[in-house]
């Protein structure tokens, strides 16, 4: 039986909040509920190898929890209850024989719902793909099943992963753990929110501008994007796949090094992919010096932040130095904007869709893409010329970017520059336009989460996000760490270092069943200043 959802609960507005159900599932481990599923995937992971508790065991107690929470939080579009226990059922006889597939063994697992699942719809959160079903696992879902990952369920996401706050969704916003009425962060809404409501012990996210940064940073986890081509993006539906990357989303540093290190490989049939030798992510992340480490603070990331960010950047900032060399260079980077604005491959892509599904998008991507088959009157549209010069333009910054860091070895910066709306504020913006409440001196767009994480799918080299602070009202703060191309061992050490110097990442949201979900208001006129 494949648990999806059975209906929708119409809030105020039009919204959907997911009704997952989940019956006749009980909890028989020797830690059990809440407890069990606040493990982090690592302590899950020792403790299946220690035959301490079963991968049912561990599937079960999510299960449960997803019942209960998932209402509130509307991770999950759809629930794979019955595939996951009968990969359970396979892996505890492997685990009773002493056979272990690796550090995934048993493990469950979520993914964003614009990856591809065999026999299970995979819908990017359009009602253009709402009865989509792929016959084939993306390659990244191969891996992990080879490995021992048990694939738990399909997350949500903002509509075919075009929008940093996670709010547009066919199956409605998926809401922050810390603050129900605040978006998560996009595109990947529903894997940070899962992640840090307990609901999955990682999840997969994919990042075109930010991805998997900006809702790691909202909702207060860990997320890695890395290098471009490291992980196979081969089945995941696209967003612009010239930026496209894959990375893993957790509660925790060495959880994050532990999925990636089950999640490389060379794929020779996806165009991007890059061959690589195998490592030990864990291991690296260990034993990577960070004391010779110089630190670059590129100034033009740090423009605009929102007081409480800049307060906790800071504090950040004077811990990381106390471990390295220190900030050593203001760190020119190369200017990106000259690539990102005219790739066309996500235009290629929808052109075919629209062309057999019709402008069948959500309301605000719908004015988005009817632009773009029908240019209003005196709009430049982008030549294959065009494209062609942003991908010479991009391949070269892509080659030269590692040349950069001559004065530094890592870029420190904050994740996001301001702290997450709520949803009904920003629901209102998405559908007023992009133009909406701009003003004569307003030439920066605090509003965009991505300003900062986006630059990075330009260069195409690691950057990890890990929280470092909290703002008065309770919500989560990220600050992020890159390094020159296949260099993630250093962006996870000195993450690491910091966090165990830090105690952000052991804070969790008070989640309970009984609560209220706060209503979805559309249609109300967006904030006139930025707050």
């Amino acid at each position: 039986m494949k648990l999806s959802r059975r209906g929708f609960t119409k809030l105020c507005g039009g919204a959907a909040v997911a009704e997952v159900a989940l019956r006749g599932w009980s909890v028989t481990a020797q830690v059990t509920g809440e407890a069990l599923t606040a493990k982090s995937l690592t302590a899950a992971s020792a403790m299946i190898h220690e035959k301490s508790v079963t991968p049912t065991q561990l599937v079960q107690a999510l299960l449960d929890r997803i019942n209960a929470i998932n209402p509130k939080v509307n991770a999950y579009v759809t629930v794979m209850g019955r595939q996951a226990l009968e990969q359970a059922k396979t892996l505890d006889a492997e685990q009773k024989a002493g056979k272990f597939r690796g550090p995934l063994h048993g493990i469950p697992l979520a993914l964003k719902d614009n990856i591809d699942t065999a026999g299970t719809r995979t819908t990017a959160a359009s009602p253009m793909f709402k009865d989509r079903i792929p016959t084939e696992d993306a390659d990244i879902v191969t891996r992990l099943k080879k490995n021992g990952a048990i694939i738990l369920g399909k997350l949500n996401l903002h509509e075919f992963a075009i929008g940093c706050t996670g709010d547009v969704s066919y199956f409605g916003p998926a809401r922050n753990p810390w603050a129900l009425d605040h978006v998560t962060g996009g595109s990947s809404s529903g894997s940070g929110a899962a992640v840090r409501s307990d609901l999955c012990y990682g999840a997969l996210g994919t990042d075109t501008g930010g991805s998997i940064r900006v809702p790691s940073a909202w909702c207060g986890i860990v997320g890695l994007k890395p290098t471009v081509g490291l992980v196979s993006i081969r089945g995941i539906i696209p967003c612009a796949i010239d930026l496209d990357h894959c990375g893993p989303m957790a509660r925790n540093v060495e959880d994050v090094a532990l999925m990636l290190g089950s999640m490389t490989g060379y794929d020779p049939e996806d165009l991007y992919s890059v061959p690589s030798e195998p490592v030990d992510y864990v291991k690296a992340m260990k034993t990577t010096p960070i004391a010779e480490l110089r630190i670059g603070t590129p100034a033009s990331f740090y423009d605009h932040m929102e007081p409480e960010v800049e307060e906790a950047i800071k504090a950040a900032l004077a811990v990381l130095s106390k471990m390295t060399k220190g900030v050593t260079s203001d760190a020119p980077l190369m200017e990106f904007s000259l690539v990102s604005g005219n790739l066309g491959d996500a235009s290629a892509y929808h052109e075919d869709l629209i062309r057999q599904y019709g402008i069948s998008y959500m309301a605000p991507d719908r004015t988005r893409f009817e632009r773009m088959m029908n240019p209003p009157a005196g709009t430049k549209v982008a030549s294959a010329a065009d494209d062609a010069r942003a991908r010479q333009r991009l391949a070269l910054m892509r080659h030269t970017i590692d040349g950069v860091f001559k004065d530094f070895d890592v870029v420190v910066v904050p994740t996001i520059r301001n702290m997450p709306p709520k949803i009904n504020d920003s629901l209102a913006r998405e559908s007023s336009g992009a133009e909406a409440n701009k003003k004569i001196y307003d030439w920066f767009d605090g509003t965009s989460a991505c300003s900062n994480t986006s630059p990075f799918d330009v260069y195409g080299i690691p950057a990890i996000t890990v929280p470092c602070g909290f703002s008065k009202s309770g919500l989560p703060i990220g600050i992020m760490i890159a390094a020159p191309h296949f260099k993630e061992g250093t962006v996870l050490a000195l993450a690491y270092a910091y966090q165990k110097a830090t105690d952000w990442h052991t804070r969790t949201p008070m989640l309970t069943a009984d609560m209220a979900v706060p209503p979805i208001v559309e249609g109300k006129q967006p904030p006139d200043d930025k707050k």
